[in-house]
């Protein structure tokens, strides 16, 4: 199943008065992780800003793009962490979903910075070119697997599951 959750009832006993206080604890992990996400989001989104006014002020956007796509894309990818640790919060349990799509962000920063950089294989000795072309080749493979894995998730998820990607309030977050 996609969603792993740990559902404790506290009694009155040691044991359900221990499993409240880890309970807690978790809540705070969750709350202090989504602050850290949120700083280093903004923080990231500032820097994009800085790139971007930059790169106009210079007339230097052709040469950049890549570098703020990038950027761009690490920000998604922070803010895909976020929606982890929300959902995670939220449901006490854990979401493959939401990690799916952080390792598809990833899966396609690396590709956006591997093919930014085929002008400059052809120079590179043939072992670096070779490693390039098999790199790829496997983020290949991982796109397709990991698009098919959050296509049967999505298949799977019953429609009033809030988890779900589809369902996400319009803020996207």
């Amino acid at each position: 199943m996609s969603q792993v959750s740990h559902h404790v009832q506290f009694d009155g006993s040691a044991r359900g008065r221990i499993a409240h206080v880890l309970s807690l604890v978790e809540d705070a992990v969750y709350i202090g992780l989504g602050f850290l996400l949120a700083v280093a989001a903004l923080s990231l989104l500032v820097i994009g800003f800085r790139t971007f006014l930059s790169a106009v002020y210079h007339h230097t956007m052709a040469a950049q793009f890549v570098d703020l796509l990038d950027q761009i894309l690490l920000v998604l990818l922070v803010i895909e962490l976020l929606y982890t640790v929300q959902v995670s919060f939220r449901e006490h349990g854990l979401v493959a979903e939401p990690f799916i799509v952080v390792a598809l962000i990833a899966v396609i920063r690396r590709v956006l910075v591997l093919t930014a950089e085929f002008p400059k294989l052809p120079h590179a000795d043939d072992g670096t070119f070779r490693h390039a072309w098999i790199e790829l080749a496997l983020l290949a493979v991982m796109t397709v697997v990991l698009v098919g894995s959050l296509i049967q998730l999505q298949k799977h998820i019953k429609p009033d599951a809030p988890n779900s990607l589809a369902e996400r309030e319009p803020s996207g977050v």
